[in-house]
């Protein structure tokens, strides 16, 4: 049986799930269970990934690989992810943990991005790829009919090296290593090493590519408004 804050989230969705459970799993974050969203994320983001990237494919047919690329980036980014997971009210319904449910896990941007992406997940079991894709597209709707081709949003790790070498600074440093869980699901920690802020910026991703993104992004935040 869903709560009166799920079934919400269900009719902002246009989705109705045959199988409850697969909803509760993907609103589960792993600091209250076992059996979390974890490997729902993985999937809803290849699936998401591909959706969107068909999407523009046939949206810009005269449009480069290049410039496609960080169309795609910028409407699969966690910052992006995080504002379609607000619209939602996930942090309604998120399951956390007592540690995060105290130091305001209902608020952070990498847990709605990531339950996002398992919704994505649950809704693919669910059904079908079909189904899937029409609840991405209506979800994405107002931003894939608002995009400028000509002013394309660049990825993060873009974006903080142009932003250091206008500043005359050295490029940022990554390090990125896989980290043990005790899912099957991947699980990348990424560090950005940036000489004006005078800490190492750390972030989680399920893949390489998505953990320095994220660090890339974290740094970004932490340089606005610094000389």
């Amino acid at each position: 049986m869903l709560s009166k804050r799920q079934l919400v989230l269900c009719e902002r969705l246009c989705y109705q799930f045959k199988d409850l459970t697969l909803l509760q799993r993907a609103l589960t974050h792993r600091s209250a269970d076992t059996n979390n969203n974890e490997r729902l994320e993985y999937l809803g983001d290849a699936i998401l990934s591909f959706v969107i990237a068909e999407d523009l494919f046939n949206r810009f047919p005269q449009v480069k690989e290049g410039k496609l690329s960080r169309l795609r980036a910028s409407l699969v980014k966690g910052v992006t992810l995080a504002e379609i997971a607000r619209e939602l009210d996930l942090s309604d319904v998120l399951i956390l943990g007592p540690g995060e449910l105290k130091s305001g896990g209902f608020r952070r941007e990498s847990i709605l991005a990531d339950t996002f992406e398992a919704i994505i997940g649950a809704v693919y079991l669910d059904s079908d790829f079909i189904e899937t894709k029409t609840v991405i597209l209506r979800l994405y709707e107002e931003r894939l009919n608002s995009i400028d081709v000509n002013e394309v949003i660049k990825d993060a790790k873009t974006r903080l090296q142009e932003l250091l070498q206008s500043r005359k600074q050295p490029l940022p440093l990554y390090s990125v290593h896989q980290l043990k869980t005790e899912s099957d699901s991947p699980l990348f920690e990424a560090s950005c090493q940036v000489a004006l802020l005078n800490k190492v910026v750390i972030a989680t991703g399920a893949s390489h590519r998505k953990a320095e993104q994220k660090s890339a992004e974290r740094a970004l935040t932490l340089l606005e408004g610094k000389v």
